[in-house]
């Protein structure tokens, strides 16, 4: 572990138990101010550089020739196989793939959905309303995006899921023993979720549909078309992102409104502000903590040096929280506005495809919630993820009073 200046606690960005028990926004506070550009250093491994501030964050996001995605988005070192993720990759050929798979995300593709959507969450709601208790992430959190996700992406009903396992033992990674014995088992939902991809593709390729699947198994552009390898990895891709992501930025945008009584009865006095409430949520949460780049040359930040080859970590949880950006930054506004948060990425190549699906999902779910479940309280302790990289909630446990019918 580092010890940063006078830092008032000992900064470890590599303590897992520290993520575990909250986002550890004072240290990044401190960081914020003090030492902006960190290096992190690692007991068994090469360090990192460490951007917290949001300006940075979006420079280094809209710069992929000197900070490139090619080595893998996440601190460790990827496996084979990960290099055709269209994460992990820098234009031009990130944008001929992203070209390919983006006619799945048309905003009419997306627009088409709202209907489907709230009626999902309609069934959600009904199964859960009689009981007058949950657990909000395993039963209302986790299904809406596992639901969405598999119905654009054309998975059907019955394998659902062994996709929501899959995602959880991959992101898991063995960091977090209840979702992932160990990188053994990661390794192996990561083969199995590309054998079903290909199986998946093969199908489409022949009896396409109204899904992602077959939108990008068919597409071309001037003749080119993805290879079998990058439709596998691009519907893990898929899957971890629609479906992890959305499901945690519910349950963290839930815990919010339950731990801010007066910003949740503002939201249900004034409907209006449910748009502003989603992106608050998104800066608030932040379900992925960061997304690492690789320096290209050498270059000075802050009056740091970064050289040619090291790993850069942009921070999207501190830059969420950057107090010249916003006012009032650790306090939680439903009305926050303008909102210029970075949790679907600081911009450039890599923001994130299912933006616009994700706030869909966010938005028609709170509508549908606030009109059926009230008297929302905590019914148990709260379980987090054990990852830097994912802010996560395993459990949360709530007990509410349910109405008969919704909006």
């Amino acid at each position: 572990m580092a010890r940063v200046g006078e830092a008032p606690v000992r900064i470890d960005l590599n303590d897992l138990d520290a993520f575990q028990q909250g986002t550890p926004h004072d240290w990044f506070a401190w960081l914020r101010e003090h030492d902006p550009v960190y290096f992190q250093d690692q007991s068994n491994d090469v360090g990192y550089w460490c951007l917290t501030k949001h300006a940075d964050i979006i420079a280094a996001s809209k710069d992929f020739k000197r900070f490139s995605s090619a080595q893998g988005m996440h601190i460790k070192d990827m496996g084979p196989g990960t290099e055709h993720m269209l994460i992990n990759q820098d234009p031009p050929r990130h944008t001929r793939l992203r070209s390919l798979v983006s006619h799945g995300f048309h905003p009419r593709m997306i627009a088409a959905l709202e209907d489907k959507i709230r009626e999902v969450v309609h069934e959600i709601l009904d199964n859960v309303g009689p009981k007058g208790e949950c657990d909000f992430v395993t039963e209302i959190a986790a299904e809406l995006p596992l639901i969405v996700i598999c119905e654009l992406a054309g998975v059907p009903p019955e394998d659902r899921h062994k996709v929501f396992e899959w995602s959880n033992t991959m992101i898991g990674t063995g960091d977090d023993p209840e979702y992932s014995p160990g990188m053994e088992a990661a390794t192996k939902a990561f083969l199995e979720v590309n054998e079903y991809a290909g199986i998946l593709g093969e199908l489409r390729r022949h009896e396409p549909r109204e899904d992602l699947v077959s939108a990008i198994v068919n597409a071309e552009i001037d003749g080119d078309k993805l290879l079998d390898i990058e439709i596998a990895v691009f519907f893990v891709v898929l899957m971890i992102a629609g479906n992890e992501t959305t499901r945690n930025l519910i349950a963290g945008g839930m815990r919010a409104l339950i731990e801010n009584p007066d910003q949740r009865e503002r939201l249900q006095a004034d409907p209006s502000l449910f748009q502003t409430a989603v992106d608050e949520m998104l800066r608030w949460v932040t379900p992925v903590h960061y997304f690492r780049r690789t320096a290209t040359e050498d270059m000075e930040i802050r009056g740091k040096t970064i050289r040619s080859g090291d790993k850069v970590c942009l921070w999207y949880s501190s830059g969420n929280r950057d107090e010249e950006v916003y006012a009032n930054s650790m306090s939680f506004d439903v009305g926050r506005t303008p909102n210029p948060h970075v949790a679907f990425g600081g911009g450039g190549a890599h923001f994130c495809m299912g933006f616009s699906l994700a706030q869909l999902e966010i938005k028609v779910m709170f509508e549908e919630l606030f009109g059926r479940l009230q008297n929302l309280e905590f019914n148990g302790p709260i379980q987090r993820l054990r990852s830097n990289f994912i802010n996560g909630t395993r459990h949360m446990p709530i007990k509410f009073t349910a109405e008969a019918k919704s909006l």
